[in-house]
């Protein structure tokens, strides 16, 4: 794809009929590219609509101008069936679970054996089959000020600030699922809000939260802007004993869709 279609791109889950049915964006088979499963073949479906507005999205049109076509749970677990070789399945957006029907997504592809990842900015908590939980918060960077929208108006900056970060859910998350903490690093002026948000974190969970599971990966979705920016993050990693994580799918195809 990407689906396209004058759905509302607000609706949190749609229906048609008896067919539950979600807004997808994209919908592809190609390598994980961040995180502890970097390199893996997977299937990726992408749902729109996002209760926030990061500057730097890297799926503009999952959130500051949605588009998507309305797919059934059928249809949506054919076409995962269809990429034969695929045993992972990437759910992501946007932000999947502001969808209520993502739960019975989840559902039918553990029924069918598939290693479900789920990538969440953790503001969101879902009772649903996940196998990893690959949690990006966002941080202060992220905030679209007046400077920074990409419309130029800063609109969305008090709701994207006041809604980035619920410490609840992520507990809740971190304490349900194998996750990982995946932070967009924009500069290392990034790095004291991290260490103090990691504190939060471990006080409010049961679950031991190892270093090794907290990624640094550096902000940019073209070759060119990584090449300015991934040095310094990886320095960052090994300065502060995290796990670096390269954007694999940008260095391999740059900016390219369904990919």
């Amino acid at each position: 794809m990407p689906v396209n279609s004058t759905a509302d791109p607000d609706a949190s889950t749609e229906t048609g009929g008896d067919a539950a049915t979600l807004p997808i964006n994209e919908l592809f088979y190609s390598l994980q590219g961040e995180g502890t499963l970097a390199g893996m073949p997977s299937v990726f479906v992408r749902t729109s609509g996002c209760n926030l507005r990061c500057w730097f999205c890297d799926s503009y049109h999952t959130s500051w101008e949605p588009t998507h076509g309305a797919m059934t749970l059928d249809e949506i677990v054919a076409d995962v069936e269809s990429h034969e070789q695929a045993e992972h399945v990437v759910l992501t957006g946007g932000e999947p679970l502001v969808h209520e029907q993502s739960v019975e997504l989840l559902e039918r592809l553990d029924e069918l054996g598939y290693h479900t990842t789920v990538e969440t900015n953790g503001t969101i908590y879902r009772d649903a089959p996940i196998d990893l939980a690959s949690i990006s918060p966002k941080l202060a960077s992220s905030t679209p000020t007046t400077e920074r929208d990409p419309k130029g108006d800063g609109e969305w900056a008090e709701r994207h600030e006041d809604r980035r970060i619920d410490i609840d859910a992520l507990a809740r998350l971190v304490d349900t699922y194998d996750s990982q903490l995946k932070f967009v690093v924009t500069g290392e002026a990034d790095l004291p809000e991290i260490e103090g948000l990691l504190a939060r974190v471990r006080d409010a969970t049961s679950t031991t939260v190892a270093d090794s599971d907290v990624l640094l990966m550096p902000e940019g979705v073209t070759r060119e802007q990584l090449d300015d920016s991934r040095n310094a993050v990886a320095d960052l990693a090994t300065e502060y004993g995290y796990r670096y994580t390269p954007r694999l799918h940008v260095d391999l195809w740059n900016d390219a869709p369904g990919t």
